[in-house]
């Protein structure tokens, strides 16, 4: 074996005990025998041991960390394998799947009013956000299957001298008349085309402000007023606003007139949903133009003078039931939209009334047409 000085024995106590204390003596002896045959040198075998003790140390540490890591790794993997199925249900519960879209079922046509009159007059109102691109579109294939005694367009964004030739020279309605904006082409503009010829055309509602801007055409009947309009948008931001509250007055002091001479028929894009059924988001709309109190108020004021809504009073709890649909984010697709065109009556003609119809099928502008069937 080998010889040790005693000073090197006091040596090795001392690391004996420290060692002993720290780790235990089973790695000490274990040490001890690998020197004794390695080295010839109690000084050497001090220095090897006291390395050797360290080593081990740090080893078993890391051992022991490295054991309790893959434990725990183990653990997961079992219970990964035992629990996959009920991970992957949480997952499944968690990644919630696109709503699918309510959509508007336009039902059949009624065609006979509540005093049991057949409807003898058929109306169609559409905004067509551009009539050169919306006969590019074949709007006028569905007007032709459509048939409306009258055709009431807004938004034709059109001066009468760039209008197509192939609604120009339309034979099914030998009667047209069209109001664009005096000063911005390519702005607002409306449009009636008639197969019977009416008693008196006019244009405009006498208020210079807004007449130039060729909003209303109002064709006299023998029994009733037809009058289409693009009401203004109150724009974004609302800078609009005040001149549409003024517009609303006005507007309304022209309709009323009309009424004491005979019941009227107004249809257009009147530019705002006028309760909350009447668009998908009304909470987060409540400040944009459209929807703001200021604007259904407006509307409310001309229900309250004598003219009531058409779709409404056949179906006053109809949700989900559109007109208009932004060009974005899908915005048809999934029915995100507003009910901003209508057919409101004067109160007389109500007895009449037999449908009034949003056909949301058809295509070929960000508005839908809207039909009229009524009995006069």
């Amino acid at each position: 074996m080998f010889r040790h000085s005693p000073s090197a024995s006091n040596t090795w106590c001392g690391i004996y005990a420290v060692h002993s204390k720290r780790v235990g003596t089973r790695d000490v002896r274990s040490s001890y025998l690998v020197f004794v045959s390695c080295c010839e040198s109690a000084t050497a075998w001090v220095v090897l041991c006291v390395r050797a003790v360290c080593l081990r140390g740090v080893f078993a540490v890391r051992a022991t960390s490295s054991m309790k890591r893959g434990k725990k790794a183990e653990e997961a993997a079992a219970d990964g394998e035992n629990e996959t199925g009920s991970a992957s249900a949480k997952k499944t519960k968690k990644a919630k799947e696109p709503e699918a879209p309510i959509l508007y079922e336009d039902p059949p046509d009624k065609m006979t009013s509540k005093d049991g009159r057949n409807a003898n007059v058929k109306i169609t109102s559409w905004n067509v956000d551009g009539l050169r691109a919306w006969v590019k579109k074949n709007g006028l294939d569905w007007v032709r299957e459509e048939s409306p005694d009258v055709l009431c367009l807004q938004e034709t964004k059109c001066a009468e001298k760039s209008l197509p030739a192939d609604i120009t020279s339309m034979p099914e309605y030998p009667h047209k008349y069209w109001a664009a904006s005096d000063e911005k082409e390519g702005y607002s503009g409306v449009a009636m085309l008639c197969k019977t010829e009416p008693l008196k055309v006019t244009y405009g509602i006498g208020k210079e402000e807004h007449d130039k801007e060729g909003r209303v055409i109002t064709a006299e009947f023998p029994n009733y007023y037809l009058v289409t309009a693009y009401v203004p948008n109150s724009g974004r931001g609302l800078v609009r606003l005040d001149y549409r509250k003024t517009w609303d007055v006005d507007f309304r002091a022209y309709l009323s007139e009309l009424d004491m001479q005979k019941p009227l028929v107004l249809c257009g894009d009147l530019n705002v949903a006028h309760q909350e059924i009447d668009l998908k988001n009304p909470k987060g709309n409540k400040k944009n133009a459209g929807f703001t109190p200021e604007e259904r108020e407006g509307l409310s004021q001309l229900l309250e003078s004598g003219f009531t809504d058409s779709f409404r009073e056949l179906y006053p709890e109809q949700a989900n039931a559109y007109t208009f649909w932004t060009y974005m984010m899908n915005s048809r697709g999934k029915n995100v939209g507003w009910r901003l065109d209508y057919f409101l009556l004067s109160s007389s003609l109500l007895p009449g009334l037999c449908d009034s119809k949003i056909r949301n099928k058809a295509l070929g502008s960000d508005h839908c047409p809207i039909t009229l069937h009524i009995a006069v």
